[in-house]
């Protein structure tokens, strides 16, 4: 869902961000970052959950080869987007120690890895769900104000970009393994529970003060190496139920967004990003845009592909060059594909900036 604005004024604002957006300084005043692992910066670190990405080899590609807490192999889709915005600094995870003083002035990252928009999911993971992430950003919110003044934390909330990615690990890493949930709820039902719970974290931030959000689809879950391999039945090829789930969702999703925008949250602009078809067009085109494996995360152990397997130990058969590797590891994309994603997201964003 993207809004419209006169062609030269897009032109013109496409060009500006996507060419040469740092002799401008910064095009927002702050980036606020919310959901799962593909936004996680390094929240999980800080919390007792198996789910975390603080050690080699993750982060081999980064400044200094150092590990953050990225899913990645260098920089994640956030990253690209807050250098393109005239950043010269990532929004630092809430939960470290980064996270203070003048840090806190050009936004926060709040995402936790597993998170998603059904709470069981985070909470079955120890990692933080949205409801608490919701929190998060009012506390810090206060921390702004005392900082900057009223006046001044008011603008920067409104003013600013409010990133959202979640439900992938609702139906991977929940529903899909759950036989509770997925005895007790068709696809399409555990959707519409995923989509409610959607509209009451979008309705909490706008009730916080955010007028710019933007909120990633599902990209093509069947298509995830993890997926293939627990859900494949022995084929190498996406799993096209999974794909249709996830089509059905994003539906769903531009679908309530429209209604959210049009009769009940006024003067909000909530954009949805189109994450399947770029990804999916990686994936099956892979020569097209410079890839060469599309069923193989870099960090793994072959076509056995789940999220675990790319631990310190597996560093010795991680493959030499990610850049040609549509995926980091059994679930995530390498910073080569970030990069394709980021340039999508910031095109179909502009009204978020504009």
């Amino acid at each position: 869902m993207v809004f419209p604005i006169s062609f030269l004024s897009s032109f013109s604002l496409l060009s500006l961000v996507l060419f040469s957006p740092s002799a401008y300084g910064q095009l927002v005043p702050a980036i606020f970052i919310f959901g799962d692992s593909v936004m996680d910066v390094g929240n999980n670190n800080h919390l007792p959950t198996l789910i975390k990405a603080n050690f080699r080899p993750y982060g081999r590609d980064f400044f200094n080869h150092t590990p953050t807490g990225r899913f990645c192999n260098g920089k994640i889709v956030t990253d690209l987007i807050a250098e393109t915005l005239g950043f010269s600094s990532y929004q630092p995870a809430y939960l470290s120690k980064e996270a203070s003083g003048s840090n806190l002035l050009i936004g926060a990252n709040f995402a936790s890895a597993a998170s998603g928009y059904y709470e069981p999911t985070a909470i079955s993971n120890l990692a933080i769900p949205l409801s608490k992430q919701l929190d998060n950003y009012k506390e810090y919110q206060g921390k702004v104000v005392e900082i900057t003044g009223s006046d001044n934390a008011t603008s920067m909330f409104s003013g600013g970009i409010y990133l959202v990615s979640a439900g992938s690990s609702d139906f991977v890493q929940n529903y899909y393994i759950n036989p509770l949930l997925n005895t007790a709820y068709t696809p399409d039902q555990f959707s519409n529970i995923l989509v409610q719970n959607f509209v009451k974290f979008i309705e909490g931030l706008y009730a916080l003060g955010a007028r710019k959000i933007g909120v990633t689809s599902l990209p093509p879950l069947g298509c995830l190496p993890t997926a293939i391999t627990l859900f494949g039945s022995g084929s190498q090829e996406c799993v096209e139920r999974l794909n249709r789930d996830a089509l059905s969702f994003n539906r769903k999703l531009n679908d309530t967004s429209d209604q959210l925008v049009k009769n009940k949250l006024s003067n909000l602009t909530l954009v949805v990003f189109d994450i399947y078809q770029p990804l999916y067009e990686l994936i099956t085109k892979p020569a097209e845009h410079g890839f060469t494996e599309t069923r193989r995360g870099c960090c793994g152990t072959g076509l056995v592909e789940t999220s675990i397997l790319c631990n310190p130990v597996s560093s010795v058969i991680t493959c030499k060059n990610a850049s040609e590797y549509v995926f980091w590891d059994g679930f995530h994309p390498s910073e080569a594909a970030n990069q394709v994603l980021a340039i999508d997201l910031l095109t179909a964003g502009l009204p978020l900036i504009s």
